[in-house]
């Protein structure tokens, strides 16, 4: 069997280490050259006492820094400017984003948009961002978007709207894995971040048009990770293996997706956290059980091969095995404590034709998905998650 033609880009350097955040400055101190700092973080994550540390081993190692705590959830473009204007201003010329997506979202950005006379507005899409950036070091404290080694990063653009810019300047120089930062992580945001990792699994391996054996392997090994020690880490945060293992699941998760984008789940999650302000692992994990019952009738051979990857329960053919695998991720659903249906989540029922409509808007992702999808099947997938 040839191989189909396939290109396959992530992080140049990983470092996974229980407390590794206690030691960012020496970390860094040997890797760049560069000393003037930039901290993009969110005030939630200094309020917890988490960032003091940072700063402190950061100062140690010579480093002057500038903490930017104002990113949100779903952050906006004045975000991105905002923070722009404090590092040109500060003459920043190394960026480190701590904290959940939107925090390494907007310091990929920020690395990019310091140096640059490119405007924000002409970065959206795939591969139209120009020129350099500094050096970029992340470190997740959530084990779900990947985005410390993805090369994409989502803004909000308007009222209800999303865009993403893609392109292999947003891949970081270093990326720090420390399971300890997730240990605070309440379980409602451990499931659904969790089980937002296990998405971008899923659909890497099922995408239609860049699947390739690399991001296959990734996807595979993320889910028994993910699969595997989901309920443990929901169950009790403070399970050191269960921890470690949903992190570097939802890393491996992002290098599968990075090369082989997501598709339907997303495109039906985007309009929910536009219009709900939901947290894009939340509407992930909604919309995940009735996509993946959509999707079975032509992703059958693959879901069954997830099956005895992830170990569901159960045996027989290839449409047997896949039922097993989506029953198999139903129960584990449940059992995480995620919530499970719009309406539970704030959702009206008299919404749901409009989100159908934007859900439509999102042709890069639904190019990827295995069976097209109408505004008639959103509007049918939103009705099931409802």
């Amino acid at each position: 069997m040839t191989l189909t033609p396939f290109s396959f880009s992530t992080v140049a350097d990983i470092h996974l280490e229980w407390g590794g955040a206690g030691k960012i400055g020496a970390l860094l101190q040997t890797r760049f050259d560069a000393r003037n700092l930039l901290l993009v973080t969110d005030r939630g994550l200094i309020d917890a006492g988490m960032i003091a540390p940072v700063e402190d081993a950061l100062a140690q190692a010579g480093f002057t820094v500038t903490v930017f705590d104002e990113v949100v959830a779903d952050p906006p473009e004045d975000i991105v400017r905002g923070c722009t204007a404090i590092a040109r201003d500060k003459g920043v010329d190394i960026v480190l984003g701590l904290g959940g997506g939107s925090s390494l979202d907007i310091a990929k950005l920020v690395a990019v948009t310091i140096g640059s006379d490119q405007d924000l507005s002409d970065m959206y899409g795939i591969g139209n961002v120009k020129g350099t950036r500094v050096p970029l070091a992340l470190v997740p404290t959530t084990a779900g978007t990947g985005s410390e080694v993805t090369n994409i990063a989502i803004i909000t653009t308007g009222e209800t709207t999303k865009m993403g810019v893609v392109s292999p300047q947003l891949y970081a120089d270093f990326v720090l894995l420390d399971a300890e930062l997730t240990v605070g992580l309440p379980q409602v945001h451990t499931a659904a971040t969790g089980i937002d990792a296990m998405v971008h699994a899923i659909e890497a391996y099922t995408s239609k048009h860049k699947k390739n054996p690399l991001s296959d392997a990734l996807a595979r090994e993320a889910l028994r990770l993910l699969g595997g020690n989901l309920v443990a880490a929901c169950k009790d945060g403070t399970n050191r293996e269960a921890r470690e293992n949903m992190l570097l699941g939802a890393l491996l998760a992002g290098q599968a997706f990075a090369n082989s984008p997501v598709a339907a789940v997303h495109a039906l999650a985007y309009p929910l956290g536009g219009h709900y302000h939901l947290p894009h692992g939340l509407t992930n994990a909604l919309m995940l059980g009735p996509v993946l019952r959509f999707n079975a009738s032509a992703a059958a051979p693959l879901y069954a091969e997830l099956a005895d990857v992830m170990g569901a329960a159960g045996d027989g053919d290839v449409q047997a095995r896949a039922e097993d695998f989506v029953r198999h991720m139903d129960t584990l659903m449940d059992e995480s404590g995620a919530p499970r249906r719009l309406r539970d989540s704030g959702v009206t029922d008299n919404s749901l034709s409009m989100l159908a409509r934007d859900a439509m808007k999102q042709t890069r992702l639904l190019v990827n998905n295995p069976v097209e999808v109408t505004e008639e099947d959103a509007l049918e997938l939103y009705r099931q998650a409802y």
